[in-house]
């Protein structure tokens, strides 16, 4: 497929932009607006204090916010996003420890179509957890199970990424016994889940899943790195430790412990995935240098965890 363009597919995320703090306010850094120039147009004048909007509130309440309509709401932009045919959003901060370094937010289309989740997950106090906020676009049925699903530490998607503290993929939710809501994802004809930890102030845990159909994906390819110099053993490297392609399928298969000569690495500063090790930032770019061919998006998402980026999240579509 080198070389060649593939048929654009309808993917559940429209747009994702980047905002990071600066003189107590959090400014533009760079998106991904998929030819809405009005909006790109509006989000490159507009800037945050802490607690405004959404990027704000998921800066003060130091936690992953979900705004499932815009109308009536906090959000600023909304005239602008109206326009641009947007309906809901997700703000995730990036902290490190106490500190916040960005903002990812990615804003959605609501239609009859659009078959996906993007969840948040979070402790309810009894050592269980509860959604917290959700987007599913037309998947309602699965909305409902979900709202009525808890997860120990261990189980499920989320119970899982709980307990070991690090993403993790799953395939063939439809049919996987590992996954707990398999019959209501196999109605909605949701495939795949990526879940991962959003490491906060404080110690209430947070988790976000990502559940996308082959339809309107959320990503056309998932890839998680490992970016902790423990691991690797050298500081500036990270080592490709699971992915997924619609296209390709597994990207590489971890035999043992994830470090064998097989593991693709990438350097800080080299490709898109090492623009996000050497910034420590998320990076979101459309047609740059370092897409892989045949993709024109990427969205990269540093995580960090005691002091250090622990893990690099990677969609491309």
């Amino acid at each position: 497929m080198d070389g060649q363009t593939e048929p654009q597919i309808d993917t559940f995320i429209q747009v994702a932009e980047v905002w990071v703090p600066k003189d107590g306010t959090l400014v533009y850094a760079g998106g991904d607006y998929n030819g809405l120039e009005e909006f790109e147009e509006a989000s490159r004048q507009t800037s945050f204090a802490k607690g405004e909007g959404l990027p704000g509130k998921a800066w003060a309440e130091g936690r992953p916010v979900v705004l499932k309509a815009f109308d009536g709401s906090y959000f600023k932009r909304i005239e602008a996003a109206t326009e641009a045919g947007l309906t809901s959003a997700v703000a995730i901060p990036v902290f490190d420890g106490a500190v916040l370094k960005a903002v990812l937010v990615v804003l959605c289309s609501d239609d009859e179509a659009r078959i996906g989740a993007i969840e948040v997950w979070s402790d309810d106090t009894d050592g269980m957890l509860k959604l917290a906020e959700g987007y599913y676009g037309a998947a309602e049925e699965f909305e409902f199970v979900s709202k009525h699903t808890h997860f120990p530490r261990g189980q499920g998607l989320p119970g899982a990424v709980w307990a070991a503290q690090a993403p993790i993929l799953m395939r063939d939710l439809g049919s996987g016994y590992k996954f707990i809501r398999a019959s209501a994802a196999g109605k909605a004809g949701l495939t795949t889940g990526l879940g991962l930890p959003v490491p906060v102030p404080g110690d209430t845990p947070y988790i976000l899943t990502l559940l996308s159909a082959l339809g309107t994906p959320i990503a056309r390819r998932f890839e998680i790195w490992d970016a902790r110099t423990s691991r690797m053993g050298q500081t500036g490297k990270a080592s490709l430790i699971d992915g997924i392609c619609e296209r390709e399928g597994a990207l590489w298969r971890d035999d043992g412990d994830g470090l064998n000569d097989e593991a693709p690495t990438v350097s800080a500063w080299k490709g898109v995935v090492g623009q996000v090790l050497g910034s420590g930032l998320p990076v979101v770019t459309r047609s740059g240098a370092g897409l892989p061919a045949g993709y024109a998006t990427f969205i990269g998402l540093p995580i960090y965890r005691k002091g250090e980026m622990s893990h690099i999240i990677a969609c491309y579509n």
